[in-house]
C-alpha cells in the first residue's frame, strides 16, 4: 500500500494560487452567461446580477462569518489556508477583467467548462487542506450538533439560491446551472475519492 507523503509548505502554495485561479476562471466564464451555482459563490453571483457591487466583494464579506466555524471543526492551519484561498478567489475575477475579455459564453458552455473549472480549482484546496468556506461548514457544523443532515440543509440553500437566482437571470439560465452544478459535483465525485491519492 502507497504511504502518505506530507505536502511541503511551498507545494501548498502552489495549489492555493492554482486552485483559486480555476475557481476565479470558472466564476468569471459563470458571470459572463449569467449562470449561477450553490453556497456562498451562488449566493455572491445573484446579490452581484442585481446590484452595483461585485462578485468578489459579497464573497470576501459572506464568508467572513463561517471562520469561526472553520476554525472549531478544522483547526488554525484549515482555516488561515481557506481565508487565503477565499481571499484570492474574491480578488481575481476582478483584475482579470484587464487581463481577458470574453464577448460571448453561451450559457451551456459556460456551465460545462465553468462547473469543471470550478471543481478542478476545489480539488486543487481539497488535496492540501483547504477549502472555499460557506455553506459546507456550516452544514458539517448543524449535522454535527444533530440540528439538520449535512446535505439537506446544503440542498434547501442550493435551492433557496436558484429561487433567488429566477429573479436575476432567465428562466433557461436556471437548468442551465443545475447542469453546472452536476458537472461540478461529478468532477469532485471522480476524482476526490480516498485511495487514488496519497498526498495530505
Amino acid at each position: 500500500m502507497s504511504q502518505s507523503v506530507k505536502h511541503k509548505w511551498y507545494e501548498d502554495v502552489v495549489a492555493l494560487l492554482v486552485g483559486a485561479l480555476l475557481i476565479g476562471m470558472g466564476v468569471i466564464v459563470f458571470s459572463e452567461a449569467k449562470v449561477l451555482t450553490g453556497g456562498v459563490s451562488g449566493a455572491s453571483l445573484v446579490l452581484s446580477y442585481a446590484t452595483p457591487f461585485t462578485f468578489g466583494q459579497y464573497f470576501f464579506v459572506l464568508n467572513a462569518p463561517f471562520y469561526i466555524l472553520a476554525v472549531m471543526r478544522m483547526g488554525w492551519q484549515f482555516t488561515l489556508k481557506t481565508v487565503v484561498a477565499v481571499t484570492l478567489v474574491s480578488i481575481f475575477p476582478t483584475f482579470a477583467k484587464d487581463w481577458i475579455s470574453l464577448e460571448f459564453v453561451h450559457p451551456a458552455f459556460s456551465a460545462i467548462f465553468g462547473g469543471a473549472l470550478l471543481g478542478m480549482g476545489m480539488i486543487a484546496l481539497f488535496r492540501h487542506r483547504a477549502g472555499i468556506g460557506g455553506v459546507s461548514i456550516l452544514s458539517q457544523f448543524l449535522q454535527d450538533k444533530k440540528i439538520m443532515n449535512a446535505g439537506i440543509f446544503q440542498l434547501v440553500t442550493d435551492l433557496f439560491i436558484l429561487l433567488a437566482g429566477a429573479f436575476v437571470v432567465p428562466l433557461e439560465n436556471l437548468f442551465y446551472s443545475v447542469l453546472g452544478a452536476i458537472v461540478l459535483n461529478l468532477i469532485i465525485a471522480i476524482n476526490h475519492r480516498p485511495g487514488r491519492y496519497f498526498g495530505s
